[in-house]
């Protein structure tokens, strides 16, 4: 019978043991934190108040019609906006803004961002040309469409475009047409913009090894340009995406909310300016502002995600 070795048994390494911070790194970080308070201070002031303070007025009854019939009523306004089909009916029309404004700046601002990178000459007045749309205030643009469309004096009238009858700023259809062409036509340049940044981060050298390799156009944009640019894309679509959620000026300018064009900024808008129900309108900010952390939150988990993919790839 052969004798059998006993196996050494495995040894944990130990874990290392946490630097002790010294006394010049005690004084950085100590400087550091007083280099900050004051940004940070001021940013409690200037957001943190406020937030607060609508979150208050938001579990209270306080309609500035009736001042004296102030009382808190604890979540009762949040559920009465919640169970509101107004309510739903403007988050509808919010998300199909969104959507369709994201997706065709998305497209457009890709082109654009092409356009911008390979131009051989003049790349300098090109760009300033297509960026003077985000350059012109919101007000003023929705304003110049608002007229464009105009039955009686508006130039899009007569055209191939529309018929000397049509009115589109008067049906629900023909205005959230208006409206999202307003906003890709405002914000598309921002979008090119960023995704440029992205572009320009993308090498060429991977695109000629491709084309060596046999690989088209579309190929080589498919499986290397969008690839690479992916977080570049999610940013944009995260700061475009909370931007086209909140939109007011476009939609107040050109329906003021009528064709059941309202979105969610403008609920909380007549809520709290025309109604003076401070504390309905506060509900319906502070589910606005709920409804923005979501969307971010679900962006950054994603773009988190890609990122880490990327460099796992690499």
């Amino acid at each position: 019978m052969e004798a059998t070795t006993a196996q050494p048994a495995a040894t944990k390494a130990p874990a290392p043991k946490k630097a002790k911070i010294t006394e010049r790194a005690r004084a950085e970080r100590k400087l550091a934190y007083l280099l900050c308070a004051p940004a940070l201070i001021a940013m409690l002031i200037v957001t943190g108040y406020p937030i607060g303070y609508a979150v208050y007025l938001s579990l209270q009854k306080y309609d500035l019609r009736f001042p004296d019939e102030k009382e808190f009523v604890g979540l009762s306004n949040y559920s009465d906006v919640l169970t509101s089909s107004i309510w739903w009916d403007d988050v509808l029309t919010t998300t199909i803004i969104t959507l369709a404004s994201v997706a065709i700046e998305l497209v457009l601002g890709m082109a654009i961002a092409l356009i911008m990178h390979r131009a051989i000459f003049g790349r300098g007045p090109v760009r300033a040309a297509i960026l003077i749309p985000y350059g012109i205030v919101t007000v003023v643009a929705a304003f110049a469409w608002r007229y464009a469309f105009d039955p009686s004096a508006g130039f899009v009238q007569g055209t191939f475009l529309l018929g000397d009858d049509a009115a589109p700023l008067t049906e629900r259809a023909g205005s959230l047409v208006v409206i999202i062409l307003t906003e890709v036509w405002k914000t598309t340049p921002f979008m090119a913009l960023l995704l440029l940044a992205g572009l320009s981060l993308v090498p060429d050298e991977l695109h000629e090894a491709a084309k060596v390799d046999g690989a088209s156009t579309v190929q080589r944009f498919f499986r290397i340009t969008i690839p690479l640019m992916k977080p570049a894309i999610l940013v944009a679509l995260l700061f475009r995406t909370l931007d086209a959620f909140r939109v007011f000026d476009s939609a107040f300018i050109l329906t003021g909310g009528a064709n059941r064009t309202e979105t969610v900024s403008i609920l909380g808008y007549n809520v709290l300016i025309n109604r003076v129900n401070l504390g309905l309108g506060s509900a319906v900010s502070v589910l606005i502002f709920i409804a923005v952390i979501l969307i971010a939150a679900f962006f950054v988990k994603v773009l988190g995600t890609s990122t880490a993919q990327q460099r796992g790839e690499v």
